[in-house]
């Protein structure tokens, strides 16, 4: 029932650009797994092997401390709608910095968004799909602001308080280096 992939291909390429939301998960080398759904237009398919995804502020920061110490990254897509299918990518990935060398050339690839933090490059070493057939129908209704309206009322300054405050370490207390 489960195939594995080298890369990412045309088929798969279509899955992905269809699906409203995506899971990432990291874990440090100890302490707690990091699982989270993202969502918006926030995922990138650059080569056949290198994806990109842009992250906003939220509570933690758990991706970027995880990737610092090991670079092990996992996203998983799957399909609410019509035919069932899982896709889990499997890579390292880095962090991009608003500052670093390629963040103009990267970020230029997404839609402006208030509160982005950074984007993560990530480098796949294997796809792997599964049927999907336990997985419930859910019906797409639209994008949530909620989290784009905070992030325009706090403005830059006020994000990098917001940063300070609660995005400079993961909560098992590993640094995220955000602020450097």
């Amino acid at each position: 029932m489960s195939k594995f992939y080298t890369k990412i291909t045309s088929r798969l390429q279509k899955f992905i650009e269809v699906q409203k939301i995506f899971f990432v998960a990291t874990a440090p080398t100890s302490g707690r797994i990091n699982l989270s759904p993202k969502g918006m237009d926030s995922f990138r398919i650059i080569e056949e092997n290198r994806v990109l995804w842009l992250n906003v502020t939220g509570s933690g920061n758990e991706t970027a401390a995880h990737l610092l110490e090991n670079e092990r990254i996992t996203i998983m897509f799957c399909s609410f709608e019509k035919v069932p299918n899982i896709l889990r990518l499997y890579g390292k990935g880095k962090e991009i910095k608003e500052g670093d060398a390629s963040w103009d050339e990267l970020i230029s690839l997404f839609p402006e968004t208030p509160g982005t933090r950074q984007i993560f490059d990530i480098q796949v070493e294997s796809a792997q799909t599964s049927c999907g057939m336990s997985i419930p129908y859910m019906e797409y209704k639209g994008e949530r602001n909620d989290l784009n309206d905070w992030a325009k009322e706090q403005g830059k300054e006020g994000i990098k308080n917001y940063w300070k405050k609660t995005n400079q370490q993961s909560i098992d207390g590993l640094p995220t280096h955000i602020l450097e």
